[in-house]
């Protein structure tokens, strides 16, 4: 059962979370999904600063005054290639749209608001003071939205910050994230006929695939945590005849940390230095963005923890079952088995729900972890400055995971939807605890604080570098 509050919102927030599915929109350029959060936060009565940090869509809805200050951090951008119809079990594209809602950011500034909406309520049931923002936060896939707005200290006078993340379970997130940098590598060359000329020209394309062999030949001496992964964005010409005078590859350099990942991205850049010596061409090289390692939290973990033993999990009808059930059998049962959360408490039990279950219908209990996994997430630019927590919650059928076609055709079912306002309600407890007991606060920062262990927040991406789009 939601929390009865829930009953006057509910439809709104389903029907905002529909709009932002329906209008898949990439970083920085969500113009449809921020305006539609924007006008309803207004009309909630939330004071509302757009543009924040020169993001474009970015905002930040305020209501209350004075300490604590609570963050309820919110995504919606989309993803390329990932077109898909709702409800359809199979790769079903919509003709003529690019881009899907694969990593649930629909439901995920959605459910932030949800839990603002939910606190201020308690809030004024109860009588407690302090301040609720909402963070509306573009570009996590590709842009690194909330790194521009931590480098531009919006979330610098925040005690703690909360976000939860759409998922295949139900259960807090702990652990790290990989520290990442993605740029261009643009190769300028000389054109020529290749069969008449050849001589005379120097070829982008070749140097785009040098690069390539070099950074294969990096990874063996790469620490076995760190990625490097790239597209060829540009390959010069569909013509075999010239010699390609420009050719362009994109990048993205993964470590645990972010001095770890600079040392990489500086070894990556050297491999297209001489990518470029041995063909005679010119390089060019753009960065594109930036994010940060996750500082874990381990106080308001617990208080999460707390927040789910009191909200439950979501319960689902035997048709949502039966819906569900439909996608679980698009993925071998093996490989649904071999995506189980590491911090798993209890994985055998875990394991036991995902043979029995269509999906999650239980609480993964974790452990606290300092692992890093192998992801990014501009979440991990805030931690560094303010405690921060993120929970999961099941929006889907067990099976395929995040950025999969799968994940968008169950974006706008009921399944999705129960996800998305306990995610609110899981969110909106826990801020409740953190204004009754402002002693956790302390407790959060002062763990903050020990983990640093005298380093500051350092954002990766150069002050030069201003939000930005590129197809």
């Amino acid at each position: 059962m939601l929390n009865p509050v829930f009953e006057r919102y509910e439809n709104d927030l389903i029907a905002i979370a529909r709009k932002v599915w329906e209008n898949p929109e990439p970083g920085f350029r969500e113009q449809v999904s921020s305006q539609v959060q924007v006008e309803y936060l207004r009309k909630m009565g939330f004071a509302v600063t757009e543009n924040v940090a020169g993001t474009q869509t970015g905002y930040v809805a305020e209501w209350g005054s004075g300490h604590p200050v609570l963050a309820f951090l919110g995504e919606f951008d989309a993803l390329y290639g990932l077109s898909q119809r709702a409800d359809e079990a199979s790769p079903e594209p919509i003709p003529g749209q690019a881009m899907g809602q694969g990593c649930g950011h629909h439901l995920l500034g959605t459910g932030a608001i949800a839990g603002a909406l939910l606190l201020r309520d308690l809030m004024q049931a109860e009588g407690l003071e302090g301040t609720i923002r909402i963070y509306g936060c573009p570009a996590e896939e590709s842009g690194s939205g909330k790194a521009y707005m931590a480098r531009d200290g919006v979330f610098d006078d925040c005690d703690a910050a909360l976000t939860w993340h759409p998922s295949n379970f139900n259960m807090i997130a702990t652990g790290s994230s990989q520290s990442c940098i993605q740029c261009y590598f643009r190769f300028t060359g000389v054109a020529s006929h290749a069969a008449s000329a050849p001589h005379l020209g120097r070829s982008a394309l070749d140097a785009v695939e040098l690069m390539n062999v070099g950074v294969n030949y990096l990874r063996e001496h790469m620490e076995d945590s760190d990625r490097v992964h790239y597209a060829i964005s540009n390959p010069g010409g569909s013509s075999p005849n010239v010699v390609q005078a420009y050719a362009e590859s994109r990048y993205l350099v993964r470590s645990t940390t972010n001095p770890k990942c600079e040392r990489l991205y500086e070894r990556v850049k050297n491999i297209a230095r001489g990518a470029a010596l041995m063909t005679e061409t010119s390089l060019e090289v753009i960065f594109d963005e930036g994010l940060s390692n996750t500082i874990p939290n381990f106080t308001l973990e617990e208080v999460l923890d707390a927040a789910f033993a009191k909200a439950g999990v979501p319960a689902y009808t035997e048709e949502e079952r039966r819906y569900a059930a439909r996608f679980k059998e698009t993925v071998p049962v093996e490989d649904q088995l071999s995506d189980m959360p590491k911090a798993c408490r209890e994985p055998e039990r875990l394991r036991q729900n995902i043979r029995s279950s269509e999906l999650c219908d239980v609480y993964v209990e974790t452990v606290h972890s300092d692992v890093c996994e192998m992801g990014s997430t501009d979440v991990g630019d805030v931690s560094w400055v303010t405690p921060t927590c993120t929970a999961n919650l099941n929006c889907y059928a067990y099976g395929a995971g995040a950025h999969s076609w799968q994940w968008v055709a169950q974006g706008i079912s009921d399944i999705a939807m129960k996800g998305m306002l306990k995610a609110g309600e899981v969110l909106a407890y826990t801020g409740l605890t953190l204004l009754k007991q402002p002693e956790l606060l302390t407790k959060a920062r002062a763990e903050l604080t020990r983990r640093l262990n005298g380093k500051t927040y350092q954002c990766l991406i150069p002050k030069e570098v201003s939000p930005h789009y590129y197809d």
